[in-house]
């Protein structure tokens, strides 16, 4: 099932992001929080893609995983970085081949050893030439669903940090669209006014497709560092870190801080009709556990096949 029908099915959709561990060691840990979160019923779960797709075998063997042994629709990340149209032929051949529904489409950000790549070289410029050529794909007939592959997109509430003109940016957006994207998820953002005049121009502009906004709680204050490094540009709020200031660098106030107002913020969203929550969970459960207490979900299943 693509996304956009399992967003279109439910009044607000929750789901999940995931990283390939390196470590062999962390990925029992993985399973767990994956089983942990599978009892909330998610809309889906995504698997992301190393920089330069440097995990991309271990993100294709974690999403198999997840597709045999969970009632979750996993979604791979692809990126365009560094790779050829019959690579990239070949990676969504294989998704096919396992059954897999959906895919996000992205930039991706270089290897950190290529700060000054080359975009012009690459068979791939922008997130939009790689939907439209899953489109291709899709039109080929080689998946097994007569649709193909369902294609998500990102969204930046704050603005992509490449693109200072907000204006351009929602062309760029736009542009991905038109070229088959049927759901946008967004970068994290602390400020919900941020999402909602995102979404509001998102309509202006002629985006009609569901806008999931990407939530990820502060647990810790080298998370949070660690944060505002891979999210360029991302805005940490006054009011945020003063509650975090008061916690006096004590880790489990930190946490209960972090939690407590990632939960307001959900729950600010839930009144605006937010049409999804993506969690970017870090590979753990108990915060994003705590905030779907907190709100009052109470779409519980039983666990799974063990993954």
């Amino acid at each position: 099932m693509h996304i956009s029908d399992i967003l279109a099915s439910r009044p607000t959709s929750l789901s999940f992001e995931f990283f390939p561990p390196h470590a062999a060691s962390a990925w029992e840990g993985l399973y767990q929080t994956i089983r942990d979160l599978e009892q909330l019923d998610p809309a889906f779960v995504s698997v992301t893609y190393g920089a330069g797709g440097s995990t991309r075998q271990l993100t294709h063997d974690l999403v198999v995983r997840i597709k045999q042994s969970t009632s979750i629709p996993p979604t791979p990340h692809l990126t365009c970085v560094g790779h050829s149209r019959p690579e990239v032929w070949s990676i969504l051949e294989r998704y096919a081949a396992a059954g897999v529904s959906n895919i996000l489409a992205l930039r991706g950000d270089p290897p950190r050893d290529l700060p000054d790549y080359d975009w012009s070289q690459g068979d791939f410029r922008h997130a939009a030439d790689l939907v439209r050529f899953i489109g291709e794909f899709n039109a080929s007939g080689c998946h097994p669903d007569p649709r193909g592959f369902g294609i998500g997109v990102a969204g930046f509430p704050e603005g992509h940090p490449a693109t200072p003109n907000r204006m351009a940016e929602l062309d760029f957006l736009k542009a991905k669209i038109d070229a088959g994207a049927d759901y946008v998820c967004t970068q994290l953002f602390f400020d919900n006014h941020d999402f909602l005049d995102f979404r509001d121009r998102c309509e202006i502009v002629g985006i009609r497709v569901p806008v999931m906004a990407g939530i990820m709680p502060v647990t810790s204050l080298q998370g949070m560092r660690r944060m505002a490094e891979l999210a360029a540009g991302a805005r940490f709020p006054a009011r945020l870190l003063r509650a975090l200031e008061r916690a006096n660098a004590i880790p489990a106030a930190v946490e209960r801080v972090g939690i407590h107002y990632a939960a307001e913020q959900c729950a600010g969203l839930l009144d605006h009709g937010v049409k999804g929550i993506h969690f970017y969970t870090l590979n753990q459960s108990h915060a994003t556990r705590e905030i779907h207490a907190s709100l009052g979900l109470t779409s519980i299943k039983p666990p799974g096949p063990t993954a």
